[in-house]
Formats: structure tokens, sequence, C-alpha cells
């Protein structure tokens, strides 16, 4: 049998929880507008929670740390021959002190919304992907698995 494997590309994605509303991003993906979680790559010598922090304070300027891990994700585009799979963790303010006015101190994104789960409703044809309506669909079932379920042994030569 011939098996043809491609690697997965490691992905992670902050769903951030404040007062009834989650934060979303707007990107411009090929001349769209896109919404989507705080997300990125992983970036070597990163764990997945590090990522997370990282992506988070990049795309908002919000410095937090997750409450617990949301779930892993498989994703494979119909117009693309990557396959992505995405960790997502829940970064719960709702008993932060403090405001949360998101930013976007490097550039990439368009805004900041913190959208009720209606708004976000109204939006899915403009979702990046339909993980972002599952990770939210999931969080409110209530779904959270252990943060220290993700183990990390990072070596440097």
């Amino acid at each position: 049998m011939d098996h043809h494997y491609l690697p997965a590309r490691l992905t992670v994605a902050a769903l951030v929880h404040w007062q009834g509303r989650f934060l979303l991003v707007e990107e411009e993906i090929r001349g769209e507008r896109r919404f989507n979680q705080p997300a990125g790559h992983v970036e070597a010598g990163e764990t997945l929670i590090e990522a997370a922090r990282r992506e988070l304070k990049e795309e908002t300027g919000l410095c937090a740390a997750p409450n617990a891990w949301l779930g892993n994700y498989l994703f494979k585009p119909a117009d693309s021959e990557a396959t992505f799979l995405r960790t997502a963790l829940v970064f719960d303010l709702s008993e932060a002190p403090g405001q949360h006015l998101p930013e976007d101190p490097d550039g990439d994104v368009l805004a900041c919304h913190w959208f009720t789960l209606a708004e976000i409703a109204e939006r899915r044809p403009a979702l990046r992907s339909p993980l972002v309506w599952q990770c939210i669909q999931d969080y409110l079932a209530g779904t959270r698995l252990p943060l220290s379920a993700l183990q990390a042994f990072i070596q440097s030569s």
C-alpha cells in the first residue's frame, strides 16, 4: 500500500470569554473580511500554552493565562493541501479584574471585537473556519479539559 502522509500544521487558538461576550479578531484573508479567535502557528521551542498566550498578546494586546484546554481540532480546508491541527485554550476573563480593551499591537489584525453569540451567529459565513463556531459551541457546552494534560518536552541541542 502506498500511503501519502502530509504533516499537519500545528496552530493554537485562544477562546476568550468575558461578560457574556467572545473576543474575535477581524482579518483580511484573500481580500475578504474574516473573523477568528486570536490564533496562529506554534513557533519553534514554544509550548502550546506559551504559543496561545503569545498569539493573544500579539493580536489583541491582552496578557492573560488560560483557564482550561478546550480541545484539539483537525481541519482540512477544501481549497488547500494543508491540514491544520488546532489546540484551543480557554481564557475566561470573567473573574479577572481591570479593563479588557483589546488593541492590535502587531498590525496584522484589522480590529478586535467583543461579540455576543447572536452577533457571531450573524457572521457565520465570514468566520475564518468552521473551527471558530465549533470552539464556541464546545465552550458553551461546558467542555473544560485540564491544562496539566498538555505536556511539553522541548529539547534543544
